[in-house]
């Protein structure tokens, strides 16, 4: 039995937030948006810290790398801006992609940073001396989101053509191509123990994909509108997803069955709007959507 209670609500934004992440500095979220900066929260107090910094344009990612004290933040303009934690400001931003960024992540391994574009191209940069290493051209159209293997092996783009294009992390070159979304991908997820990735579309399907032959393992006609995120609990056999038909839902990690509806016609005080990004910390869940809200949920199992 799953119990779902709202243990809080974080008010401050005056427009969309599209950014969820967690600091390297236990307690902190970032988020951000439509809004003119980036936003620093305390998850012990649940409340609001500060702006951390001013942004011209909107921001659709924000990275926060193990390992090192800085912030990478992807904006409309396509510049990835960097914040250093140690010096408390914003260095050189990352000029490269002029269109905007919508999706970065990091291989721990590698020290490498990975940026995606509507640009259709990914760029690598080594994250020790932010330089560009490597610009990857993954698509013909926007690259939306990128996940990385827990092994560090194998990363995973989900693009606007509705294709998902897997590539070795060693060299990045290209193994597979998986087309079985009718729309663009905007969220993939690898399985704790790497064995599948679970992708998310605007065609509301959420797919299971084997890792090791890339055949599709299951697909789940998850929610009525595009499902935005995908977020697997650390330590207990499920994961959520989020949607614009304003729910969230948990399914196992196992079976794939559906648990849990986190909805307003469920009866949960949830948000109005397209909830556009997840995660857990603590045994809590964190939500963030176009109604401007980030809502905090107790999450029992």
């Amino acid at each position: 039995m799953i119990t779902v209670e709202k243990a809080a609500e974080l008010t401050g934004h005056s427009n969309p937030i599209f950014a969820l992440t967690l600091s390297q500095k236990p307690g902190i979220l970032f988020t951000g948006g439509n809004d003119k900066g980036v936003v620093e929260w305390s998850l012990k107090t649940n409340s609001f810290i500060k702006v951390m910094f001013p942004v011209m344009a909107s921001v659709y990612a924000i990275h926060c790398p193990e390992d090192h004290p800085l912030m990478f933040t992807g904006v409309r303009s396509g510049e990835v801006l960097v914040f250093d934690f140690n010096q408390q400001k914003l260095l050189a931003g990352l000029r490269h992609h002029r269109k905007p960024v919508f999706d970065i992540k990091s291989v721990k391994s590698k020290k490498e940073l990975l940026v995606a574009s509507e640009d259709g191209c990914v760029s690598i940069w080594n994250i020790d001396t932010l330089q560009l290493v490597h610009n990857l051209r993954v698509s013909a159209d926007t690259v939306r989101c990128i996940c990385i293997s827990p092994d560090e092996k194998q990363v995973a783009f989900g693009c606007r053509d509705n294709t998902i294009q897997i590539y070795d992390l060693e060299d990045y070159t290209h193994i597979k191509t998986l087309a079985d979304h009718s729309m663009a991908v905007f969220s993939l997820q690898y399985s704790p123990d790497g064995s599948y990735l679970v992708s998310g579309s605007r065609d509301a399907q959420v797919k299971i994909w084997n890792t090791q032959n890339f055949e599709l393992i299951q697909n789940i006609p998850a929610h009525l509108f595009a499902v935005n995120h995908i977020a697997f609990h650390p330590s207990q056999p499920y994961f959520a997803t989020a949607s614009m038909d304003k729910s969230i839902k948990l399914w196992g990690s196992d079976d794939f069955k559906l648990y849990k509806v986190i909805s307003r016609e469920k009866g949960y005080d949830n948000h109005r709007l397209s909830i556009n990004k997840i995660l857990w910390y603590n045994g809590q869940l964190i939500s963030a959507s176009d109604d401007k809200k980030i809502i905090l949920w107790d999450v029992s199992f």
